[in-house]
């Protein structure tokens, strides 16, 4: 158990400092777009139980409001 918990962790560190690697040469609109789909896409599947159909949704809108929050 715990060498399987051990490898979760690892497994998780590593995708997140990839994802923020990924990120440096956005602008801050895509920036934006991808953190909206991501929030929304934990969002849609949080309220959903995890409904394939309520995560994409959740990501769809969340980009889409990730989108418009900073234009001028």
């Amino acid at each position: 158990m715990r060498t399987m918990l051990r490898t979760t962790f690892g497994a998780v560190s590593v995708a997140v400092l990839l994802g923020v690697g990924a990120c440096s040469g956005m602008s801050t609109r895509d920036q934006n777009t991808a953190i909206g789909a991501g929030v929304g896409a934990v969002g849609g599947a949080v309220l959903t139980g995890g409904s394939a159909l309520g995560t994409v949704g959740g990501a769809a809108v969340g980009g889409l409001i990730g989108r418009e929050v900073d234009k001028r």
